[in-house]
């Protein structure tokens, strides 16, 4: 698909860039120097590479043990099958894990696979799996046996369980003591191929909450000094094989804001090359991130400094309270061209969609809700907002409590169903053309800087991410829509993700 929307059978990649769409192979070599290596796509669909506009894949690479995703399972006996497949290709004695991005929701049994379960799939490698930003959780016999011979071991049933709160944060914080950087690279280069294979080239990520060392840390919280230098250190390595752009969060709570502050002093904005670049400051700022005095204190110097913002929105009063300081702040310093972000929005009211349309700020959109939401309005009003023509795009905001599959996210969008197969967002349901422009086209408003314009499309000029998908997504039906893959991947016109539908 081009940028105009039309169906073209060619797309020429030259160094990186896109150089060719059109009807013509002939016209298409005709870019080239020497010859090309040609890609028979035999017949299946072409995208875009997609943009997530918010989510925290960082947290991601850096999770302890073998991290396993089972936002694709949909019974106990897919997780089986899932960890049966993990356990064959790591070492023996190795943890198995999944931390976030999942809710038993979604499996038929409507829970967590139980120790004996576990035990029946992975009897030589510890398994712990826990859901959302802290459990509960489960075990088998092997995690159980090393939970249970800590200094400080958490209480664990007889079924495997593990509770949320302090029981799960015990089991966190044993893992993450056991990282080393090389583990980390090694959950790097994990996330980053499950995201090729998803067809997602390109994250802004939103960091995560400064960890404390303890077992009240959860899913969320990292050294938010350190967890990008395992990241770096692959792209150092020209391992690197999707586009990374950081946000950076912060959490004062004095007038003072020494961390923004310092950041602002000593941080470039959009620096770095066409794989992994700084963003912006957000989600948090803030510990009052729905507005205050220290809110709006940080807000006026990122302001001042010419930062793009990112805040957060989940209440039917925060943001208000948000753009409300927003309005404040420009009477003094315009935002308009600063790319100011509410995130998530679930429940923004039409009004308030305008005060910030006029500011010149925009709106992230995730399905988050699929997992654990209930209607009968769970948001956010997908249609009304597009409506609104105010600058908006998809963001997964995976992995803690939501998927980062944006194929899960397509199907809440175009459909308003959780997982359990409830309509809990009537009436804001958007077409499949609409969500994908969202997740293309106009996310590359999210990105600002050097980056705009040259992602989100098939147009010559434009960076060669190009996504071939399994099954035709305009033509799927709703169900099946979670699970479409990409067969191929190309970010720059490397191929970094191939099934071998396509052959050789």
């Amino acid at each position: 698909m081009s940028e105009d929307e039309d169906v073209v059978p060619v797309v020429g990649i030259r160094g990186g860039v896109i150089v060719y769409v059109g009807e013509s192979e002939t016209e298409a070599l005709d870019k080239f120097d020497d010859e090309p290596s040609i890609v028979d796509l035999q017949g299946h669909m072409a995208i875009p590479g997609l943009i997530d506009c918010h989510n925290h894949i960082v947290l991601l690479g850096n999770r302890p043990g073998y991290h396993t995703p089972l936002e694709n399972a949909y019974s106990i006996a897919d997780v089986q099958n899932t960890y049966r497949l993990r356990a064959d290709a790591i070492p023996s004695g190795s943890f198995i894990t999944t931390i976030g991005g999942f809710h038993p929701n979604q499996f038929n049994e409507r829970r967590l696979p139980t120790l004996e379960e576990l035990d029946q799939i992975a009897p030589n490698n510890p398994v712990f799996v826990s859901y959302s930003f802290g459990g509960p959780a489960s075990t088998n016999s092997l995690g159980k046996a090393f939970f249970e011979s800590l200094p400080e071991p958490p209480s664990i049933g007889i079924d495997g369980s593990i509770s949320s709160g302090v029981n799960n944060g015990k089991v966190l914080l044993a893992l993450r003591k056991q990282l080393t950087f090389e583990d980390r690279k090694r959950g790097v280069r994990d996330a980053m191929a499950y995201a090729a294979s998803m067809g997602v080239t390109t994250h802004i990520d939103q960091g995560g909450f400064p960890a404390t060392g303890t077992p009240s840390d959860g899913a969320a919280h990292e050294d938010l000094y350190s967890m990008h230098l395992p990241w770096l250190s692959v792209y150092d390595d020209d391992a690197g094989i999707i586009r990374l752009r950081i946000n950076f969060l912060h959490m004062d709570d004095t007038p003072d804001v020494p961390t923004v502050q310092q950041r602002l002093l000593n941080t470039f904005k959009f620096f770095g090359d066409d794989m992994v670049r700084t963003g912006g400051i957000g989600e948090f700022i803030t510990t009052d991130y729905a507005g205050g005095p220290i809110f709006t204190q940080a807000a006026q110097r990122i302001a001042k400094a010419g930062w793009r913002l990112e805040v957060h929105s989940l209440t039917n009063t925060d943001f208000q309270t948000q753009i409300q300081a927003f309005e404040s702040i420009s009477a003094n310093t315009s935002i308009e061209e600063l790319r100011w972000v509410v995130a998530h929005v679930p429940l923004i009211t039409p009004d308030y969609i305008q005060r910030l349309k006029k500011l010149g700020g925009g709106v992230n959109l995730s399905g988050w809700q699929y997992l654990a939401g209930t209607g009968p309005q769970a948001g956010p009003p997908f249609k009304d907002i597009l409506a609104a023509g105010i600058p908006a795009g998809m963001g997964a905001d995976g992995m803690q409590i939501a998927p980062l599959n944006p194929w899960i996210h397509a199907y809440y969008a175009t459909t308003g169903k959780n997982a359990l197969g409830q309509q809990i967002n009537p009436g804001q349901q958007i077409s499949r053309q609409e969500l994908l422009r969202l997740y293309t086209r106009t996310n590359q408003w999210f990105l600002g800087g050097v980056d705009e314009q040259r992602l989100g499309a098939l147009e010559v000029g434009r960076l060669g991410d190009v996504v071939v998908l399994n099954k035709d997504y305009f033509t799927v039906p709703e169900e099946e829509l979670k699970a479409l893959r990409s067969i191929l991947t190309v970010v720059g016109g490397r191929i970094v993700h191939h099934d071998g539908s396509l052959g050789a």
